[in-house]
């Protein structure tokens, strides 16, 4: 799918960032979605912005998705792939002390905006026989004690599953990348040992650029651990 045309979430920053990157090195065109409008501004600049259209998005708003779909037709006549990576991180206290207003934030934009930009992008993407990829996590494999981020990342896997029985003989690709901790602003602290961002965004592009019948389902991608001191 390389010079096709490239959508993604959560683009201003981390994952979203590097990917944009990564891909416009592909030869890709972009539309570049975040809530940041600054920092995606500086990056079409970095980018070249003819090759870039800059959105600012709040994932939950479906009449911002589709204005936002509808410009990226205008600017480039059509839409190969979405990259639904945009989300929130969860906030400390487990279910019994956690800030429950964080979890309504985190809920909406992790699973509800993902569900809007999969709809929202759907007709373009079915006229193109488009690639729909999601960030997933590691922490949506697993059990977290008490973490309803972990739990809305089990939702984004199941989302993937679901789309791709729906999307089953119509051409189409869908899939779920899965990282273990990324160095990201996600984090307060960078973690102790942990994913670039790029090598998050390395997995995006393998997956875009498989051929038409192959089909990747699932990217689950940890960090190496230290070696241990003897």
């Amino acid at each position: 799918m390389q010079n096709g045309v490239l959508l993604i979430t959560g683009a201003s920053s981390g994952i979203g960032a590097a990917t944009a990157r990564a891909a416009a090195r592909e030869g890709y065109k972009l539309v570049l979605a975040a809530r940041s409008s600054d920092k995606l501004t500086a990056l079409a600049q970095e980018l070249g912005p003819e090759n870039v259209l800059a959105c600012e998005l709040d994932v939950t708003n479906m009449e911002q998705q589709q204005a936002m779909v509808e410009q990226a037709l205008e600017t480039f006549g059509r839409l190969d792939g979405v990259f639904a990576n945009a989300g929130r991180g969860g906030s400390p206290g487990g279910f019994s002390e956690a800030d429950h207003d964080a979890w309504r934030e985190m809920i909406l934009t992790n699973i509800y905006g993902v569900g809007l930009t999969i709809q929202a992008c759907l007709p373009a993407l079915k006229r193109s026989k488009g690639h729909v990829l999601l960030t997933g996590s590691a922490a949506g494999r697993t059990t977290i004690p008490g973490s309803m981020y972990s739990a809305t990342k089990w939702a984004v896997t199941g989302i993937g599953y679901n789309l791709r029985e729906e999307l089953r003989g119509t051409g189409m690709r869908v899939t779920l990348i899965e990282p273990g901790m990324v160095d990201t602003p996600f984090f307060d602290e960078p973690p102790t040992y942990a994913l670039d961002d790029r090598d998050i965004a390395n997995a995006v592009i393998y997956a875009l650029a498989q051929p038409a019948h192959v089909d990747v389902n699932e990217i689950l991608i940890r960090p190496t651990p230290p070696l241990s001191e003897e």
